[in-house]
């Protein structure tokens, strides 16, 4: 589940994320490059001063993303040569990176900065704060500061993986799917076969699971699945009409491929007897599932979306 959820956000940023079009990109690689080109540099050059050019980029990601720059960082700005003092630049950057996030509403207090940065410099950190706290237990007989995480090379490139997709993810749900508008939704009592069906609140308090935007796309699911259900396979071969279903995930309730199928029918309807007719409507294997899947990627590729859609 996480290498399809690590993928579809790798997908989306490098097609989406960026201001100056596509620009492809690895977790967490690509996103601590420069930590790693400085180090190769100041081995190099004795007056070592470098414009940050790459992770300029990630900042002007955001400054697409959000409309405004993030407060406090400049977009370019050089490190300095002394890995110590670097790193301890990085580290603040990435600390008000995260404050700034959460301010906006993101999901993101398991994350500490230090996992943002690159294997060197997250040993530096290690090394610097565990000399502190062995300073502080010899004054004072006491630990000081917050606990340390000492983490070996492949856990810890493990952790950082998953903080940078948490980022990135949380990234898009407090800086993308705000733009999804109310408006796009019809008053639900406009369609009949939705009055006696369970309605989904958008109010913000209304969940502790979904946002109010993703919720306002919950409910335009519910409307477009049942609208188009009867219309999209009543000429079914593999099964009929499917069934009336309340959908309130994004997981389970999607598994299937109808209720996207249902989405894409209600854009581009001329799929419908070339792609959507061939689908199990009550599909009870992993097979038929798979068969629902297959031939929803198709549709996706027929209409040349532009996102590389994989099973």
């Amino acid at each position: 589940f996480f290498q399809k959820t690590l993928s579809a956000v790798k997908t989306w940023f490098t097609l989406f994320g960026w201001p100056k079009g596509q620009n492809p990109i690895s977790i967490p690689y690509s996103l601590r490059c420069d930590v790693c080109i400085v180090q190769l540099t100041v081995a190099q050059e004795k007056n070592f001063k470098r414009n940050l050019d790459k992770y300029k980029g990630f900042y002007e990601m955001l400054l697409r993303l959000n409309g405004q720059p993030l407060p406090g960082i400049a977009a370019s700005q050089s490190l300095p040569p002394d890995p110590v003092a670097r790193m301890f630049q990085l580290h603040w950057q990435h600390s008000e990176l995260l404050s700034f996030l959460k301010s906006q509403g993101a999901c993101l207090s398991h994350v500490m900065p230090e996992f943002l940065l690159a294997p060197e410099d997250y040993r530096i950190w290690t090394e610097v704060n565990t000399g502190i706290r062995r300073r502080s237990m010899r004054s004072s007989g006491k630990l000081s500061g917050k606990r340390i995480f000492i983490l070996e090379d492949s856990t810890f490139e493990t952790i950082s993986k998953r903080a940078w997709t948490d980022v990135l993810l949380q990234i898009y749900k407090v800086f993308v799917l705000p733009r999804v508008s109310s408006r796009i939704v019809p008053d639900p009592s406009s369609l009949e076969s939705l009055q006696n069906m369970p309605g989904i609140k958008s109010e913000p308090l209304c969940s502790n699971i979904y946002s109010r935007y993703e919720r306002t796309v919950l409910i335009w699911l519910n409307k477009n699945y049942e609208k188009n259900r009867k219309i999209v396979w009543k000429d079914s071969q593999r099964g009929g009409i499917p069934s009336m279903r309340w959908i309130v995930n994004f997981d389970q309730d999607l598994l299937d491929g109808l209720v996207l199928a249902a989405q894409i029918a209600s854009y581009c309807p001329y799929l419908i007897p070339t792609h959507f007719i061939k689908m199990y409507t009550d599909p009870r294997t992993h097979e038929q599932l798979l068969h629902n899947c297959l031939i929803l990627v198709k549709a996706l590729h027929a209409v040349n979306l532009g996102i590389d859609v994989k099973v």
